[in-house]
């Protein structure tokens, strides 16, 4: 995994607008007529229609999708008892997730209660607010308690998920897992190391699946929980069945599941080589597994191995169960989270790890074949089904066991709902990020003599994304990682203007002076222009010295852009490149072209352009869907540039039949399928969700991404330049951090695509 520096972890909570989450207005507030519906006089018609039936809530405020986040800070990850306040980062933290994941809206609240009594009467006094309860972090055996009456006392979803997430998707991995080993769950030996609240959770969801309670050796900080012990808690007591004890080590000998709950570096090679054939091994302690992945797999072939880490084939992570579980259970207004909604969640997530893995999960992990096996008998976070595998299972089962209110009656159309209810897309970038990971490039940067572009390359290097070349004056460069605590060890250092440099300049100059020889350039001019930082840094990539190039924070667009297309030219085929921006929206990527190079292209170019975006956004496993704008729709006003880009049209749909692609067409009908569908039903474009906008000159596509770039919240990528042999990117000039990051990301890909 990625490093995390204490000092980066507290810049991202701290910098900009402090913590990670706000709360935004849904309905319009620009007029006072506006502000007199949200508030005095008009709010008082839905209070007095909530006042008739409490049922009315749902109807007119955000409770049917707000979920409370609560605790109380006694049990925080690994870092125990540290207080309400001191959770609250873990708090929003989850409040983060539910939203990206299953578009919930979330409160977080950190109770001053470490009383069990006064914490279960606190809840249930705010309770009114909430359509449902996600208890976190709350030290056992207390925790019992306090769920076990909440969900008796309350009529919302409630689910500590310390318990269960972890329950449900172990438990997934383990009927998965005991496929593959060709076992019945009712016959297996099972240890559970651990006897905390997500343990003995797991331990009860596995007999609720079949597993033998008298086939169960739980341990804990004492040893074995045996019938003989003194002073065992009533919820420890379900596993005391075996009247001896036994060792930890001992109890390993022919036994056929291991659990890890607890601390790592417990287990050791020689406990699961002695182990049953086949043993199923999910060493789930973070950030130290009981066994390290790499020890346990290399003990036995057979082995089926699962952690609790991201860096490792199948990850029990919570976050694959929780935000859809009450994704569903809230879709149908259920009283609760009940067992057989547990139960459903764990079929759904077992049997979604059978079905074939979308491509671009595939893509992200850098394989060409990825399917059900030992490698992968859990999903990834990252797959986009689970939301709609997951919810409506629990959705369906809430429906069977009669504590749904609101049933669902149109499968499709809910479907439907939940693939298009996810807000702020951010998927694009983690899979940019996974697929990088997997096969990192050497990327130069040639502005190293830049403090962002130094924090830029060290979060690259050690998210495993890049090899760092550095180019700039050495002095410049380790000054500024001293003054500001850079690590870079790994990295490559080159001056171009250094002596040392010399031999390299050369050659770079003559290859250069060999290409350019006839465009203009005197071998003297070529040697000289290997002492500027872009045209060395794009010889390098040209020579295969490097794979890809970054440049531009600190220089203008055209000293970028101009020696990237003296250097390695055009790719086969094209004749105009373009610059592309990638905003990350509410509606998921919009990728904007031409926005920074072709001044007023022809509609034979707007064309080419067009067809280059979608086969560079195809790269990236997006469907394009185009849109090529204009002030006219399908020929409502004759000008030059509606004919030009009706024109362009008209050759992509003679050339390129199967491309999603439609217009001259206003932008706001471009962006709004009602208004689209209902005046031009016949467009190529109706019933599409439209990601890909082209515009008719330069002035259009800049001051579009820029004014777009500057009301939206979500992250922009750019500019893309399409069109080049080789994988060479500009940045903006003042860039940030997080901006250089997935720019370097976007020339990974590029580079491995090329």
């Amino acid at each position: 995994m990625a490093k995390i520096r204490k000092q980066d972890a507290l810049d991202y909570h701290s910098q900009g607008k402090p913590g990670k989450i706000e709360v935004v207005p849904t309905k319009p507030y620009s007029s006072q007529r506006d502000l007199s519906l949200a508030y005095s006089p008009g709010v008082a018609e839905p209070c007095l229609e909530i006042a008739k039936d409490k049922e009315n809530a749902y109807k007119y405020t955000s409770k049917g999708n707000l979920v409370a986040v609560i605790s109380n800070g006694t049990a925080v990850l690994g870092l125990g008892d540290i207080g309400p306040e001191a959770s609250k980062p873990v708090m929003e933290g989850k409040g983060l997730l539910f939203k990206i994941f299953a578009d919930i809206d979330v409160f977080d609240i950190e109770l001053d209660a470490s009383d069990p009594e006064l914490f279960i009467q606190t809840v249930k006094a705010m309770a009114p607010t909430f359509g449902g309860i996600n208890l976190e972090d709350i030290k056992a055996p207390e925790a019992f308690e306090i769920e076990r009456r909440l969900k008796e006392e309350l009529d919302i979803p409630l689910m500590h998920d310390d318990q269960h997430g972890t329950a449900i998707i172990s438990s997934a991995g383990l009927l998965n897992a005991l496929e593959l080993a060709n076992k019945k769950i009712e016959k297996v030996k099972i240890i559970v190391s651990g006897a905390g609240a997500a343990a003995q959770s797991c331990a009860k969801l596995y007999v609720a699946l079949g597993a033998k309670v008298e086939n169960i050796f739980m341990f804990d900080s004492k040893g074995l929980i045996h019938s003989g012990r003194e002073n065992i808690d009533e919820n420890k007591k379900v596993f005391s069945s075996h009247k001896k004890d036994v060792s930890f080590e001992g109890v390993f000998k022919k036994a056929d599941v291991f659990i890890g709950l607890s601390k790592g570096g417990i287990v050791s090679k020689e406990m699961v080589k002695s182990m049953a054939k086949d043993p199923i091994v999910f060493a789930l302690a973070n950030p130290e597994p009981e066994i390290a992945y790499q020890d346990a797999m290399s003990t036995r072939k057979d082995i089926i191995m699962a952690t609790g880490r991201s860096d490792h084939p199948n990850q029990v992570n919570n976050v694959i169960g929780f935000p859809f579980i009450f994704r569903g259970a809230l879709d149908v207004r259920a009283t609760g989270i009940n067992e057989a909604m547990k139960l459903a969640a764990v079929k759904a997530i077992s049997s979604l790890a059978k079905e074939t893995i979308p491509e671009e999960v595939i893509e992200a992990y850098g394989e060409k074949n990825i399917s059900f096996g030992r490698e992968q008998f859990i999903p990834t976070p990252i797959d986009p089904r689970l939301i709609y595998y997951v919810a409506p299972a629990v959705a369906k089962a809430a429906m069977d066991s009669g504590i749904a209110k609101e049933p669902i009656t149109d499968w499709e159309a809910y479907e439907m709902k939940l693939k298009n209810r996810l807000g702020l897309d951010n998927k694009l970038i983690r899979n940019l990020t996974e697929k990088g990971q997997r096969s990192p490039k050497r990327v130069v940067f040639a502005e190293a003599d830049n403090i962002t572009i130094l924090k830029a390359a060290q979060t690259a290097w050690e998210e495993g994304v890049a090899f760092p070349i550095l180019l700039g004056k050495k002095h410049i460069i380790d000054a500024l990682i001293e003054e500001f605590n850079i690590e870079l060890s790994d990295a490559i250092f080159i001056d171009p203007k250094c002596d040392e440099e010399k031999q390299r300049r050369i050659d770079y100059g003559k290859a250069f002076f060999e290409k350019r020889k006839r465009k203009g350039i005197t071998e003297f001019e070529a040697l000289q222009l290997m002492r500027e930082r872009n045209h060395f840094g794009a010889m390098m990539v040209e020579s295969g010295d490097a794979d890809a190039m970054v440049s531009g924070i600190t220089r203008n667009y055209r000293d970028v852009v101009r020696p990237a297309l003296q250097v390695v030219g055009l790719q086969k085929g094209v004749t105009k490149i373009a610059g592309m921006y990638i905003l990350n929206t509410k509606r998921g990527p919009l990728f904007l072209a031409d926005t920074t190079i072709n001044l007023d292209p022809t509609a034979e170019d707007i064309a080419e352009i067009t067809s280059n975006v979608a086969k560079t956004i195809r790269k990236f496993k997006v469907t394009p869907k185009i849109a090529l704008l204009s002030y006219s729709n399908f020929g409502s006003s004759i000008g030059k540039d509606s004919k030009k880009m009706a024109k362009a049209v008209e050759i992509l749909h003679e050339t390129d039949p199967h491309l999603v692609v439609d217009g001259e067409v206003q932008a706001n009908f471009a962006l709004n399928n009602e208004m689209m569908n209902e005046k031009f039903p016949f467009s190529t474009l109706a019933n599409k969700k439209v990601n890909t906008l082209i515009f008719p000159n330069l002035s259009a596509g800049n001051i579009a991404y820029k004014l777009l770039q500057e009301m939206t919240e979500g992250d922009a990528i750019g500019p893309v330049v399409v069109g080049l042999k080789k994988s060479i990117h500009v940045l903006q000039l003042g860039s940030s951090v997080r901006e250089v990051i997935n720019m370097v990301k976007v020339a990974v890909v590029d580079a491995q695509n090329k």
